[in-house]
């Protein structure tokens, strides 16, 4: 399979199957479509809609039927639905889905940053991103990464999707701003206190009840200087990595300070999903990286106590 051809394919078709979804996510939102499924014991974890369910299915529907490339990648998905068997089992590229990103927030209303997402990515690294996120702005905002470029910025549903896209001027690194913010998550019943660790670290760590949104908007634009995670799961934390990297940072293991690869993932059986071993920090700061990776070195890389 060519590269550059899956990602053409990619870049054509996503943009709309993803307003779409965005569409169905806000319309669902009013209506009470939470289920109960997840038991790992974080909220934020076992957060879970009819929407996750419903959007997956749209978007695997669409990607099994817009270009026969895509059933030539393997696919992970955060949910359970659609027609997963359809796809390879063993290919090198793989497609990943989060179908809501965010849903406790969505789920109980909180705020409106939840986003629906996909990467195509490789055992070493990611090589496209696209994000929706349907409530921020007045139609929407988007977050794309290809080919050495990140855009972010509003939708504008008078034109086709890629069109929007395809007219946003590209994230300068040398003009975006540097924040100290550095959003924190999967540190269980510690996420507030690490927090409070790399503020005193002289950065400003942020937990997940004080973040607004997702964190691709904000780390394309430079709002947010990055992110510290536990144990970070394989369908959404890449596309982090892949902006930073992109942005001229990276995703790195605190541990020893290597960039983070996809050689290896675990299946969280309490959350029912794959994530990646370890601590990562991520940022398109060099000095940031460096400064989280001092801070939590020592830190244990066992999610769980008990």
């Amino acid at each position: 399979m060519e590269l550059n051809a899956l990602l053409t394919a990619l870049q054509t078709h996503l943009p709309e199957i993803l307003r779409w979804s965005g569409a169905i996510a806000k319309r669902l939102r009013h209506f009470n479509i939470a289920v109960e499924n997840k038991t790992s014991g974080s909220a934020l974890t076992d957060a879970l809609t009819l929407a996750d369910l419903t959007l997956q299915e749209l978007i695997v529907a669409a990607l099994r039927d817009r270009d026969p490339i895509f059933l030539q990648c393997r696919i992970e998905a955060e949910e359970k639905t659609g027609d997963l068997n359809r796809f390879s089992e063993d290919a090198p590229y793989v497609l990943s889905i989060d179908p809501i990103d965010g849903t406790k927030q969505y789920r109980d209303k909180t705020a409106d940053g939840y986003c629906v997402m996909i990467h195509l990515r490789d055992s070493e690294t990611v090589h496209y991103s696209l994000v929706y996120i349907p409530e921020t702005g007045e139609q929407g905002t988007w977050v794309e990464a290809v080919h050495q470029r990140v855009v972010c910025g509003p939708d504008d549903f008078s034109r086709p999707a890629r069109d929007v896209l395809d007219a946003m001027p590209a994230i300068d690194p040398k003009s975006r701003p540097d924040s100290s913010q550095i959003y924190l998550i999967g540190f269980q019943d510690e996420d507030t206190s690490n927090a409070q660790l790399v503020t005193e670290a002289g950065l400003k760590g942020v937990p997940p009840e004080e973040m607004p949104g997702s964190i691709y908007d904000h780390l394309a634009t430079g709002a947010f200087g990055g992110s510290l995670i536990h144990t970070p799961n394989v369908y959404d934390f890449p596309v982090s990595l892949h902006i930073a990297r992109i942005l001229g940072g990276d995703a790195v293991w605190v541990h020893n300070g290597e960039p983070v690869n996809f050689h290896e993932h675990w299946l969280d059986e309490r959350a029912d999903m794959l994530r990646l071993p370890g601590i990562t920090a991520c940022s398109a700061n060099p000095q940031t990286l460096k400064t989280l990776c001092e801070l939590a070195k020592d830190w244990s890389p066992v999610r769980y106590k008990d």
